[in-house]
């Protein structure tokens, strides 16, 4: 907006490095640069706050800089990190942030000798003045730094997460508990009323498969074949809704969370343990109440049918991916042909998806073998077996014939289909074209004229398949993808090729799941949803949304965290790695056991004076003429880990 001589906005401001800011106005095109906020202009803005911002008048070719008027809504209300002792240029014990992006360093007149080398928890109480460091008092302790039990509950609050729930909470998931037995002889009795409105199917033959350390059962999968040749598929969700009703303190408690969080040693569940890990979980060889899509497929996997509703099943066993990839593998053991018909049917479920233009974008991921005091003894690749991918294909199933049906019943009935989705946008063109430009600079043809469509892309991984640059490639094009995200507005799934989707499968994990089956049932009842119902739920979607990034950043520290400190002893030792990423000061390498990722600098470089040629991904001897290039092998020697700043130094081994 503009005020009379001053053209000034509002909106969030990222601060970068040493105090960088970038402010990107709401009307800025797409090819124009964001606002440079220097230090000294940034008042007292932290990164992610809601600021309003002058922009000055641009000068000549110097790219456009603004000053921060005024803070509207600040983002960090608490600052968690190490206290460091006094030195020279600063007479008093200060916090040293573990968000690289903050950029102050609070002064902490409170703090004693004791607290030197502690994480702690700090909230400011005084900054007078832009100019000055503000003042910050230690509200809590979470322990020394680098213990393994402090460094992870420092991740979890700086998510805004917490371990424990409410007293509140946790009373009312143990009432429900308590009455299990009279909330499931209510639900038996549904079953029994004439029109049953929960579906008896304890008789079909039902199993689950999940990891080996999984607590929380949320889908379990029926099978029985039909008098017509065809088979009947149920796809089981736990019935969250029938014991956390819309507005309870554990319903507020779940929406406030928004999703459960899986760190490297632990889960922050979205539900109290006694309902995600017993009553609400598809456990086996027990009764238990769920949420389920059933379809008729024919040989091709075809639908031919579908039926949804609340029900009541009976898992018969509990497999682990592996148990269950074992028996198929060896062809014997327990279930064989329900096993056999369940994978056959999901082949052709994938095989189908991924011809109408679902990208392909597995990625491998590490765990760590871990001792009891939390320190990373192995670094494990995961495994994806195909007994993963079976039960992903029926998830993606259910999730998506559930937003169809519900888009066809309120068609069908001349109503607004007012639903939660999941949602992913077409790539933005300009980031295509920067990730066809870096393809290109390694060696691969990825034509981008007249647009983009998930059929490239997915010849483009199908091409990488099985080279060192491939992990490199998958990640460069999904940051060039749009995020997927939860709203009530429907503009289909670019990634999964489909024009209706949702999140229906995990309401034990995922609050969106649990919205929307209260939704499905809404429509199933012919209980139309209002418009200032649809817009709370938009509001909702997004706070889930968000919490969600937050969770994975959590999960993602928490493993970077590990990296480094299972690099620890290895200073001096050589590995394998790849490129990852190269600048004009050093080179990214990431090694390939652990992943961990470290920095070659430039001037570490021996032999040779190195430079940045930025539009071929490469540094160049200027001597020798040696190249090191993004996605090239190279052996590398660590020479630094520092756990605290969670950073590795290598150096390239010639």
């Amino acid at each position: 907006m503009t005020n009379s001589s001053k053209t000034i906005y509002e909106g969030a401001i990222a601060v970068r490095g040493k105090g960088i800011g970038f402010f990107v106005r709401p009307d800025q095109q797409d090819d124009e640069e964001d606002i440079l906020i220097a230090r000294e202009n940034l008042g007292f803005a932290l990164d992610g706050d809601i600021v309003k911002v002058e922009v000055f008048p641009k000068v000549g070719g110097k790219r456009q800089e603004g000053k921060v008027l005024e803070v509207l809504e600040k983002r960090h209300t608490e600052l968690i990190g190490v206290v460091k002792p006094a030195k020279e240029g600063r007479p008093q014990r200060y916090l040293q942030p573990d968000n690289h992006r903050i950029h102050v360093r609070p002064i902490l007149p409170d703090a004693t000798e004791l607290d030197e080398g502690m994480k702690v928890v700090t909230k400011i109480s005084s900054w007078k003045s832009p100019h000055t460091e503000p003042i910050a008092e230690i509200i809590e302790t979470l322990g020394k730094a680098g213990d393994h039990e402090t460094e992870m509950q420092a991740i979890i609050r700086a998510g805004g997460f917490t371990q424990n729930f409410p007293k509140e909470v946790a009373q009312a998931a143990q009432t429900l508990y308590e009455q299990k037995e009279d909330i499931f002889a209510a639900a038996l009795t549904d079953a029994q009323n004439s029109p049953p409105k929960r579906r008896d199917m304890r008789e079909v033959l039902t199993i689950t498969i999940d990891p080996a350390d999984a607590k929380d059962f949320d889908d379990a999968i029926s099978i029985r074949q039909l008098a017509n040749g065809n088979c009947e598929i149920g796809i089981h969700i736990a019935d969250v809704s029938h014991y956390v009703r819309e507005g309870d303190p554990i319903d507020q408690e779940a929406k406030e969370r928004g999703t459960s969080i899986y760190l490297v040693d632990r889960v922050i569940p979205m539900l109290p343990e006694v309902l995600s890990n017993d009553l609400c979980s598809l456990r086996p060889n027990e009764d238990r109440l769920a949420f389920s899509a059933v379809f008729e497929l024919d040989a091709q996997a075809q639908v031919r049918d579908e039926w949804y509703g609340q029900t009541i099943i009976h898992s018969n066993k509990r497999f682990t991916y592996e148990e269950a990839q074992e028996v198929l593998d060896g062809q014997s053991g327990e279930y064989l042909e329900e096993l056999n018909t369940l994978m056959t049917l999901a082949r052709l479920l994938r095989k189908r998806r991924y011809q109408n233009g679902a990208i392909a974008f597995e990625q491998p991921e590490v765990k760590f073998v871990l001792d009891e005091n939390g320190k990373p003894l192995k670094a494990i690749t995961k495994v994806r077996t195909e007994t993963m991918l079976m039960i992903e294909d029926y998830m993606l199933l259910a999730n998506m014939k559930v937003s169809e049906y519900i888009n066809k019943l309120c068609k069908n009935s001349g109503t607004e289909a007012r639903f939660i989705y999941r949602v992913h946008d077409v790539p933005d063109p300009d980031r295509i074209e920067e990730l066809a430009i870096f393809i290109h600079a390694l060696g691969y043809e990825f034509d981008t004229k007249g647009g983009v469509d998930a059929k490239q892309i997915n010849k483009l991984l199908k091409e990488i398949e099985g080279t060192p640059e491939e992990n490199l490639i998958k990640v460069a094009t999904i940051r060039s993808m749009a995020k997927a995200v939860y709203s009530t507005k429907n503009i289909g799934h670019f990634g999964l090729a489909f024009t209706h989707y949702t999140h229906f499968t995990s309401p034990i994990r995922r609050y969106p799941d649990l919205m929307a089956h209260r939704m499905l049932r809404r429509h199933l009842d012919g209980s139309p949803i209002g418009p200032k119902e649809i817009a709370k739920h938009e509001r909702t979607a997004m706070h889930a949304s968000e919490r969600e990034m937050f969770a994975v950043k959590a999960e993602r520290d928490s493993v970077k965290y590990k990296q480094v400190e299972y690099m620890l002893d290895k200073v001096g030792q050589e590995f394998d790695g790849i490129i990852t990423g190269v600048t004009d000061w050093g080179v990214y390498v990431e090694e390939k056991e652990s992943k961990a990722e470290g920095m070659v600098r430039l001037g570490s470089i021996v032999g040779d004076y190195f430079t940045h040629e930025a539009n071929k991904y490469r540094i160049k001897g200027e001597k020798t003429g040696t190249t090191y290039t993004l996605g090239q092998e190279v052996r590398i020697k660590l020479v630094r880990a520092n756990l605290e700043e969670k950073q590795l130094d290598f150096a390239l081994v010639t």
